[in-house]
């Protein structure tokens, strides 16, 4: 289009557009009728401008997001053949999950991305366990594989109640796998994701992940260990479209001048599933449409690694179809939508400009505040996180309750001809195991909980 074309257009400033919305509006106040604030305090406003928008420099190169299949370790055999069927399908990293140590040879035997070698399959653990034999076994595969041992006792310590075995121990443990990792291997990771599922707000969960990743920052500075490259942020994202992509690019930004203070640059792994907190049992086909969008914001975010979430995984045990069609949402995504490399399509949109400044601030604010008390760890043993995350879940529960938040075919046009009882694979409701802990636990909820239980004592 030839650039001639827009010069012979007047520029019209930020202010004569709120002018013309003032006339338009006829009286009616400006901020009451058209600015509304989020929970986490952010005022949206209904239009942004090149002169209002501050831009903040991300560095990240144009990358394309890997597909990644969650496997559970039962079996090894039985996780060595889904991992295979995964990558032959599409797939290109996979993440085994697992409660106790495996046979690591044969569950990763003959793996390779189609049409790769297997030197660019990457590999995520997620241990439900802490044992440093087998942690030095992992190391040993990763001169064969990129391993991602996502070694997160903070996040084991929030999620439980307790540490694996002590402080003490799980800090040697953690020490002693920094010390022999290879270079293909990341020992490293938080888990930002949990905050999310538990109630937690945007700009909580990236001062949260900003902290709790600071933890470790000390442990690497302490040991003077320069060779470690990067840590894993698993975060859960949410339907909140635009505020999902800001979230994950203010998180990036934050992490790059918290790195440099260490005099270190150190890369941000995003390692981004859809959210569980909004996911329904009713009308279970919606959760669909919610997990297309939430892909979206991760890879308008800035993701390096996708898992998606299938649309039964609620109520259903781990079956193929389920999985086939969550795997296609980002195969289609990645190659019909031409999403394939979309990580910086976001740049310089005013809108997503002005809310990852906003939620950066924000959440710059809180992660000082954290600091100045001590720190995330002991913010966390005294209970002022989980506090603050009761607070705000609470808060969201009751616009849940009271329809001010929708969720499509539950609060909001539900099927009441829809009957799930005998559909029932697995508990989809949380779970309460009374036990001693060291601190109270950060226990993850979904939204429609309880309008279900109401639903299902009612068929």
């Amino acid at each position: 289009m030839n650039d001639d074309l827009f010069n012979e257009f007047e520029s019209v400033t930020s202010k004569q557009w709120k002018q013309k919305i003032q006339v338009d509006l006829k009286g009616a106040d400006y901020n009451d009728a058209l600015v509304w604030e989020s929970n986490e305090g952010i005022k949206v406003k209904p239009f942004y401008h090149k002169n209002d928008t501050e831009f903040l420099s991300i560095d990240s190169e144009r990358k394309q997001f890997s597909i990644c299949q969650s496997i559970f370790v039962s079996d090894e055999k039985t996780a060595n053949f889904l991992a295979k069927d995964a990558l032959s399908r599409g797939a290109t990293s996979i993440e085994f999950e697992a409660n106790k140590p495996f046979n690591i040879r044969q569950l990763v035997k003959e793996l390779t991305v189609q049409g790769n070698s297997e030197d660019s399959l990457q590999i995520y653990f997620k241990l439900n366990f802490l044992s440093e034999d087998f942690l030095l076994e992992l190391v040993e595969i990763s001169l064969s594989f990129n391993v991602f041992l996502n070694l997160d006792i903070i996040g084991n310590l929030a999620k439980t109640g307790n540490w694996f075995k002590s402080i003490k121990e799980d800090h040697k443990v953690l020490e002693k796998i920094l010390s022999i990792a290879t270079d293909n291997t990341r020992v490293l990771s938080v888990d930002a994701g949990h905050y999310q599922n538990a109630g937690a707000t945007i700009v909580q969960q990236v001062a949260y992940a900003l902290a709790h990743g600071n933890e470790y920052l000390n442990v690497i500075a302490s040991e003077a260990k320069q060779s470690i490259q990067s840590i894993v942020f698993n975060f859960a994202v949410s339907s909140n479209y635009f505020f999902e992509i800001a979230k994950l690019r203010a998180f990036q930004y934050l992490w790059q001048l918290l790195a440099k203070e260490y005099g270190r640059t150190m890369n941000a792994n995003l390692f981004v599933k859809p959210s569980l907190r909004n996911k329904t049992l009713y009308d279970y086909n919606v959760n669909m449409l919610r997990t297309t969008t939430e892909c979206m914001s991760a890879i308008l975010g800035g993701a390096d690694v996708i898992s998606n979430v299938s649309y039964d995984s609620l109520y259903h045990k781990k079956n193929e179809f389920g999985e086939r069609i969550a795997r296609n949402q980002l195969l289609i995504l990645q190659e019909e939508s031409h999403f394939k490399q979309a990580n910086q399509f976001a740049d310089g949109s005013y809108y997503i400009e002005a809310l990852t400044n906003q939620i950066a601030e924000k959440a710059l604010d809180l992660f000082k505040d954290i600091e100045k008390n001590g720190g995330f760890l002991k913010q966390l043993q005294a209970g002022t996180i989980q506090r603050k995350i009761e607070e705000s879940a609470t808060k969201e529960q009751q616009q849940f309750d009271n329809g001010e938040l929708v969720l499509l075919g539950t609060n909001k046009h539900p099927n009441l001809t829809d009957k799930m009882k005998t559909e029932l694979e697995l508990y989809p409701f949380v779970k309460i195991k009374p036990r001693k802990t060291v601190i109270k636990p950060i226990i993850e909820k979904r939204l429609a909980e309880k309008l279900e239980q109401e639903r299902l004592k009612n068929e």
